[in-house]
Protein backbone atom coordinates (compact mmCIF):
# COMPACT_ATOMS: atom_id res chain seq x y z
CA UNK A 1 0.00 0.00 0.00
CA UNK A 2 2.93 2.34 0.45
CA UNK A 3 4.48 1.85 -1.99
CA UNK A 4 1.53 1.86 -4.47
CA UNK A 5 0.45 5.32 -2.95
CA UNK A 6 4.37 6.13 -3.32
CA UNK A 7 4.37 5.18 -7.41
CA UNK A 8 0.64 7.19 -7.40
CA UNK A 9 2.18 10.37 -5.70
CA UNK A 10 5.14 10.68 -8.05
CA UNK A 11 3.10 9.98 -11.16
CA UNK A 12 0.96 12.91 -10.50
CA UNK A 13 3.87 14.80 -9.33
CA UNK A 14 5.27 14.01 -13.00
CA UNK A 15 2.04 14.50 -14.31
CA UNK A 16 1.68 18.43 -12.77
CA UNK A 17 5.41 19.06 -13.80
CA UNK A 18 4.60 17.90 -17.30
CA UNK A 19 1.26 20.05 -17.79
CA UNK A 20 3.16 23.16 -16.44
CA UNK A 21 5.76 22.56 -18.71
CA UNK A 22 3.91 22.20 -21.74
CA UNK A 23 1.70 25.33 -20.49
CA UNK A 24 4.83 27.45 -19.80
CA UNK A 25 6.54 26.85 -23.23
CA UNK A 26 3.12 27.58 -25.05
CA UNK A 27 2.57 30.75 -23.55
CA UNK A 28 6.56 31.29 -24.19
CA UNK A 29 5.84 30.87 -27.52
CA UNK A 30 2.99 33.19 -28.01
CA UNK A 31 4.76 35.84 -26.18
CA UNK A 32 7.54 35.83 -28.69
CA UNK A 33 4.86 35.43 -30.87
CA UNK A 34 3.52 38.48 -29.89
CA UNK A 35 6.80 40.55 -29.26
CA UNK A 36 7.96 40.32 -33.18
CA UNK A 37 4.50 40.98 -33.97
CA UNK A 38 3.88 44.10 -31.97
CA UNK A 39 7.91 44.99 -33.03
CA UNK A 40 6.72 44.96 -36.71
CA UNK A 41 3.58 46.42 -36.09
CA UNK A 42 5.00 49.93 -34.28
CA UNK A 43 8.47 50.43 -36.19
CA UNK A 44 6.85 49.59 -39.36
CA UNK A 45 3.31 51.36 -39.20
CA UNK A 46 5.90 54.34 -38.49
CA UNK A 47 6.78 53.83 -42.11
CA UNK A 48 3.55 52.87 -43.56
CA UNK A 49 1.67 55.41 -41.94
CA UNK A 50 2.14 59.34 -41.19
CA UNK A 51 0.57 62.19 -38.94
CA UNK A 52 -0.43 64.27 -41.36
CA UNK A 53 -3.44 63.68 -44.29
CA UNK A 54 -4.15 61.13 -45.79
CA UNK A 55 -1.98 59.47 -42.48
CA UNK A 56 -0.54 57.04 -45.44
CA UNK A 57 2.82 57.14 -46.74
CA UNK A 58 1.56 57.04 -50.06
CA UNK A 59 4.77 57.51 -51.84
CA UNK A 60 6.11 54.23 -50.02
CA UNK A 61 3.08 52.22 -51.34
CA UNK A 62 3.39 53.89 -54.70
CA UNK A 63 6.53 54.40 -56.02
CA UNK A 64 10.07 51.87 -56.72
CA UNK A 65 12.23 51.57 -54.49
CA UNK A 66 15.38 54.49 -54.86
CA UNK A 67 18.40 55.48 -53.67
CA UNK A 68 18.70 57.88 -50.95
CA UNK A 69 21.23 60.23 -50.89
CA UNK A 70 21.60 62.42 -47.65
CA UNK A 71 24.17 65.16 -47.01
CA UNK A 72 24.26 68.67 -45.71
CA UNK A 73 23.22 71.89 -47.02
CA UNK A 74 23.45 75.24 -45.50
CA UNK A 75 23.12 73.82 -42.16
CA UNK A 76 20.20 71.57 -42.52
CA UNK A 77 19.89 67.74 -43.64
CA UNK A 78 18.75 66.90 -46.89
CA UNK A 79 17.51 63.23 -47.67
CA UNK A 80 16.47 63.09 -51.05
CA UNK A 81 15.39 59.93 -53.44
CA UNK A 82 17.57 59.77 -56.38
CA UNK A 83 14.90 61.43 -58.83
CA UNK A 84 14.67 64.36 -56.37
CA UNK A 85 18.39 64.83 -56.05
CA UNK A 86 19.05 64.93 -60.00
CA UNK A 87 15.99 67.51 -60.06
CA UNK A 88 17.93 69.39 -57.11
CA UNK A 89 21.39 69.13 -58.77
CA UNK A 90 19.80 70.93 -62.15
CA UNK A 91 19.03 73.77 -59.92
CA UNK A 92 21.91 73.53 -57.43
CA UNK A 93 25.30 73.51 -58.55
CA UNK A 94 27.52 73.54 -55.45
CA UNK A 95 29.63 70.46 -54.24
CA UNK A 96 28.37 68.46 -51.70
CA UNK A 97 29.49 65.29 -49.87
CA UNK A 98 26.95 63.06 -50.25
CA UNK A 99 26.33 59.67 -48.85
CA UNK A 100 24.20 57.29 -50.62
CA UNK A 101 22.08 54.15 -49.24
CA UNK A 102 20.52 52.14 -51.89
CA UNK A 103 16.81 50.76 -51.48
CA UNK A 104 16.55 53.19 -48.83
CA UNK A 105 13.91 55.70 -51.03
CA UNK A 106 10.96 55.76 -53.04
CA UNK A 107 8.81 52.72 -51.64
CA UNK A 108 7.62 49.03 -52.58
CA UNK A 109 5.08 49.11 -55.16
CA UNK A 110 6.85 46.79 -57.91
CA UNK A 111 7.44 44.56 -54.81
CA UNK A 112 3.81 44.06 -53.89
CA UNK A 113 2.62 43.49 -57.49
CA UNK A 114 5.06 40.83 -57.88
CA UNK A 115 3.89 39.46 -54.89
CA UNK A 116 0.82 39.63 -55.85
CA UNK A 117 0.91 38.23 -59.06
CA UNK A 118 3.63 35.03 -57.90
CA UNK A 119 0.64 34.01 -55.32
CA UNK A 120 -2.44 34.19 -57.76
CA UNK A 121 -0.33 32.86 -60.49
CA UNK A 122 1.32 29.54 -58.40
CA UNK A 123 -2.22 28.63 -56.53
CA UNK A 124 -4.01 28.89 -59.31
CA UNK A 125 -1.75 25.93 -60.80
CA UNK A 126 -1.00 24.68 -57.86
CA UNK A 127 -5.18 24.49 -56.39
CA UNK A 128 -6.16 23.00 -60.20
CA UNK A 129 -3.31 20.46 -60.28
CA UNK A 130 -3.53 19.13 -56.72
CA UNK A 131 -7.25 19.30 -57.22
CA UNK A 132 -7.38 17.14 -60.04
CA UNK A 133 -4.72 14.73 -58.39
CA UNK A 134 -7.27 14.80 -55.05
CA UNK A 135 -10.10 14.06 -57.74
CA UNK A 136 -8.58 11.04 -59.13
CA UNK A 137 -6.95 9.33 -55.80
CA UNK A 138 -10.35 9.95 -53.91
CA UNK A 139 -12.75 8.88 -56.83
CA UNK A 140 -11.65 6.99 -59.44
CA UNK A 141 -8.09 5.38 -58.13
CA UNK A 142 -8.25 1.60 -56.36
CA UNK A 143 -6.39 1.26 -53.60
CA UNK A 144 -3.35 -0.78 -54.08
CA UNK A 145 0.55 -1.10 -54.29
CA UNK A 146 1.10 1.77 -56.65
CA UNK A 147 -1.53 4.29 -55.39
CA UNK A 148 -0.35 3.68 -51.94
CA UNK A 149 3.41 4.59 -53.11
CA UNK A 150 2.25 7.66 -54.46
CA UNK A 151 0.46 8.77 -51.44
CA UNK A 152 3.92 8.40 -49.65
CA UNK A 153 6.20 9.79 -52.08
CA UNK A 154 3.27 13.05 -52.03
CA UNK A 155 3.54 12.69 -47.94
CA UNK A 156 7.58 12.64 -48.40
CA UNK A 157 7.81 15.65 -51.03
CA UNK A 158 5.53 17.83 -48.23
CA UNK A 159 8.76 17.69 -46.17
CA UNK A 160 11.41 18.89 -49.02
CA UNK A 161 13.09 22.51 -48.01
CA UNK A 162 12.19 25.15 -50.09
CA UNK A 163 15.90 25.48 -51.33
CA UNK A 164 15.52 22.23 -52.90
CA UNK A 165 12.60 23.00 -54.64
CA UNK A 166 14.19 26.64 -55.70
CA UNK A 167 17.17 24.37 -57.25
CA UNK A 168 15.07 21.96 -59.26
CA UNK A 169 12.87 25.03 -60.45
CA UNK A 170 16.73 26.92 -61.68
CA UNK A 171 17.95 22.98 -63.15
CA UNK A 172 14.12 22.95 -65.14
CA UNK A 173 12.54 25.81 -65.95
CA UNK A 174 14.97 28.17 -65.84
CA UNK A 175 17.81 26.25 -67.62
CA UNK A 176 16.19 23.12 -69.24
CA UNK A 177 12.86 24.72 -70.76
CA UNK A 178 14.54 28.15 -71.40
CA UNK A 179 11.90 30.19 -69.46
CA UNK A 180 14.86 31.85 -67.99
CA UNK A 181 14.29 34.09 -64.87
CA UNK A 182 10.54 34.89 -65.01
CA UNK A 183 7.02 34.63 -63.76
CA UNK A 184 6.27 32.10 -65.02
CA UNK A 185 8.99 29.68 -63.59
CA UNK A 186 8.42 31.25 -60.27
CA UNK A 187 4.75 30.04 -60.56
CA UNK A 188 5.56 26.31 -61.46
CA UNK A 189 8.57 25.96 -58.68
CA UNK A 190 6.34 27.66 -56.15
CA UNK A 191 3.06 25.95 -57.38
CA UNK A 192 4.73 22.38 -57.14
CA UNK A 193 6.04 23.28 -53.31
CA UNK A 194 2.57 23.79 -52.06
CA UNK A 195 1.50 20.93 -54.22
CA UNK A 196 2.19 18.06 -51.71
CA UNK A 197 0.35 19.92 -48.58
CA UNK A 198 -3.15 20.84 -50.99
CA UNK A 199 -3.26 17.03 -52.56
CA UNK A 200 -3.14 15.83 -49.42
CA UNK A 201 -6.05 18.08 -47.75
CA UNK A 202 -8.03 17.95 -50.88
CA UNK A 203 -8.37 14.00 -50.66
CA UNK A 204 -9.09 14.45 -46.88
CA UNK A 205 -11.84 17.06 -47.48
CA UNK A 206 -12.93 14.75 -50.47
CA UNK A 207 -13.35 11.67 -48.47
CA UNK A 208 -15.06 13.44 -45.82
CA UNK A 209 -18.15 13.75 -47.64
CA UNK A 210 -20.52 10.94 -47.15
CA UNK A 211 -20.68 8.42 -49.15
CA UNK A 212 -24.19 8.89 -49.63
CA UNK A 213 -24.21 11.73 -51.06
CA UNK A 214 -22.11 9.53 -53.82
CA UNK A 215 -24.79 6.80 -54.01
CA UNK A 216 -27.69 8.71 -53.80
CA UNK A 217 -27.19 10.71 -56.87
CA UNK A 218 -25.83 7.13 -59.02
CA UNK A 219 -29.19 5.96 -58.19
CA UNK A 220 -30.42 8.82 -59.65
CA UNK A 221 -28.63 8.67 -62.99
CA UNK A 222 -25.73 10.65 -62.49
CA UNK A 223 -22.77 9.62 -63.78
CA UNK A 224 -19.39 9.48 -62.17
CA UNK A 225 -18.29 13.15 -63.03
CA UNK A 226 -21.46 14.90 -62.62
CA UNK A 227 -22.00 13.05 -59.03
CA UNK A 228 -17.97 14.38 -58.15
CA UNK A 229 -19.25 17.87 -59.62
CA UNK A 230 -22.48 18.84 -58.47
CA UNK A 231 -22.26 16.42 -55.18
CA UNK A 232 -18.87 16.12 -53.96
CA UNK A 233 -17.03 18.95 -54.65
CA UNK A 234 -18.84 21.72 -53.46
CA UNK A 235 -19.41 20.17 -49.83
CA UNK A 236 -15.33 19.55 -49.97
CA UNK A 237 -15.01 23.05 -51.17
CA UNK A 238 -14.43 24.28 -47.58
CA UNK A 239 -11.92 21.60 -46.42
CA UNK A 240 -9.95 23.09 -50.20
CA UNK A 241 -10.40 26.56 -49.06
CA UNK A 242 -8.48 25.53 -45.66
CA UNK A 243 -5.43 23.92 -47.74
CA UNK A 244 -5.08 26.91 -50.12
CA UNK A 245 -5.25 29.28 -46.70
CA UNK A 246 -2.28 27.12 -45.82
CA UNK A 247 -0.28 27.33 -49.31
CA UNK A 248 -0.75 30.89 -49.84
CA UNK A 249 0.97 31.51 -46.28
CA UNK A 250 4.24 29.51 -47.66
CA UNK A 251 4.14 30.69 -51.12
CA UNK A 252 4.14 34.19 -49.90
CA UNK A 253 6.99 34.32 -47.67
CA UNK A 254 9.62 32.07 -49.85
CA UNK A 255 12.75 33.57 -50.59
CA UNK A 256 14.92 30.68 -51.94
CA UNK A 257 12.68 29.78 -54.37
CA UNK A 258 11.76 32.72 -56.37
CA UNK A 259 16.01 33.90 -55.55
CA UNK A 260 16.62 31.47 -58.59
CA UNK A 261 13.25 31.63 -60.94
CA UNK A 262 11.50 35.06 -60.58
CA UNK A 263 12.62 37.32 -58.28
CA UNK A 264 15.06 40.34 -59.14
CA UNK A 265 17.02 42.86 -56.71
CA UNK A 266 15.41 45.46 -59.02
CA UNK A 267 13.39 46.22 -62.01
CA UNK A 268 12.36 49.60 -63.29
CA UNK A 269 8.99 48.54 -65.44
CA UNK A 270 6.19 47.49 -64.17
CA UNK A 271 5.24 43.90 -65.04
CA UNK A 272 2.35 45.40 -67.41
CA UNK A 273 4.52 47.36 -69.15
CA UNK A 274 5.97 44.74 -72.08
CA UNK A 275 6.14 44.85 -76.13
CA UNK A 276 4.05 42.08 -76.63
CA UNK A 277 1.17 40.19 -74.12
CA UNK A 278 3.12 37.06 -74.13
CA UNK A 279 6.65 39.00 -73.18
CA UNK A 280 4.61 39.00 -69.62
CA UNK A 281 5.33 35.78 -68.06
CA UNK A 282 8.95 35.49 -69.59
CA UNK A 283 10.05 38.72 -67.13
CA UNK A 284 11.37 38.48 -63.76
CA UNK A 285 9.68 40.63 -60.92
CA UNK A 286 10.35 42.36 -57.47
CA UNK A 287 8.97 40.46 -54.46
CA UNK A 288 8.75 41.87 -50.70
CA UNK A 289 10.54 38.81 -48.95
CA UNK A 290 13.46 39.01 -51.33
CA UNK A 291 12.85 42.88 -51.17
CA UNK A 292 13.86 42.23 -47.39
CA UNK A 293 16.46 40.15 -47.70
CA UNK A 294 18.23 42.23 -50.22
CA UNK A 295 17.88 45.44 -47.84
CA UNK A 296 18.39 43.15 -44.73
CA UNK A 297 21.88 41.42 -45.80
CA UNK A 298 23.05 42.95 -49.18
CA UNK A 299 23.66 46.35 -48.05
CA UNK A 300 25.28 48.34 -45.25
CA UNK A 301 22.76 48.96 -42.39
CA UNK A 302 22.08 51.75 -41.04
CA UNK A 303 18.53 53.80 -39.17
CA UNK A 304 17.35 54.27 -43.18
CA UNK A 305 17.44 50.50 -44.48
CA UNK A 306 16.06 49.90 -40.81
CA UNK A 307 13.08 51.87 -41.92
CA UNK A 308 12.59 50.15 -45.02
CA UNK A 309 12.87 46.59 -44.00
CA UNK A 310 9.96 47.20 -40.76
CA UNK A 311 8.16 49.21 -43.12
CA UNK A 312 8.15 46.30 -46.31
CA UNK A 313 7.58 43.57 -43.48
CA UNK A 314 4.88 45.46 -42.04
CA UNK A 315 3.02 45.52 -45.73
CA UNK A 316 3.97 42.02 -46.81
CA UNK A 317 2.10 40.59 -43.68
CA UNK A 318 -0.79 42.85 -44.13
CA UNK A 319 -0.72 41.92 -47.82
CA UNK A 320 -0.52 38.05 -46.87
CA UNK A 321 -3.29 38.68 -44.19
CA UNK A 322 -5.86 40.31 -46.77
CA UNK A 323 -5.28 37.43 -49.40
CA UNK A 324 -6.23 34.83 -46.36
CA UNK A 325 -8.72 36.66 -44.89
CA UNK A 326 -10.30 36.34 -48.81
CA UNK A 327 -9.92 32.66 -48.98
CA UNK A 328 -11.35 32.36 -44.82
CA UNK A 329 -14.51 34.57 -45.89
CA UNK A 330 -14.81 32.47 -48.88
CA UNK A 331 -14.19 29.60 -46.89
CA UNK A 332 -16.91 30.60 -44.62
CA UNK A 333 -19.42 31.65 -47.41
CA UNK A 334 -19.07 28.23 -48.47
CA UNK A 335 -20.09 26.44 -45.38
CA UNK A 336 -23.01 28.49 -44.54
CA UNK A 337 -24.63 27.50 -47.98
CA UNK A 338 -23.29 24.27 -47.98
CA UNK A 339 -23.72 21.47 -45.26
CA UNK A 340 -24.40 17.77 -44.78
Amino acid sequence: MIAAASNRRRSQFLESALFWAFRIGTYFVLLCATYIFLDIGIKGGRTVFTRTAPFVNLKFLSEPPQTLYVFDYQGKKMELSDREFRAWKTTHKEDVDVTSVSYSAGGIWPCIVGTALLVIGSMTLALFIGISCAIYLSEYSRDGRFIRLIRVAILNLAGVPSIVFGLFGFGLFVIFFGWNVSLLSGWFTLGLMVLPAIITASEESLRAVPQGLREGSLALGATKWQTIRKNVLPYALPGILTSSILGIARVAGETAPIMFTAAYAMRDEMPWQVSHWTNFFFQGVMALPYHIYVVSSKIPQNEYTERVQYGTAFVFLAVVMLIALTSILLRERQRRRLSW
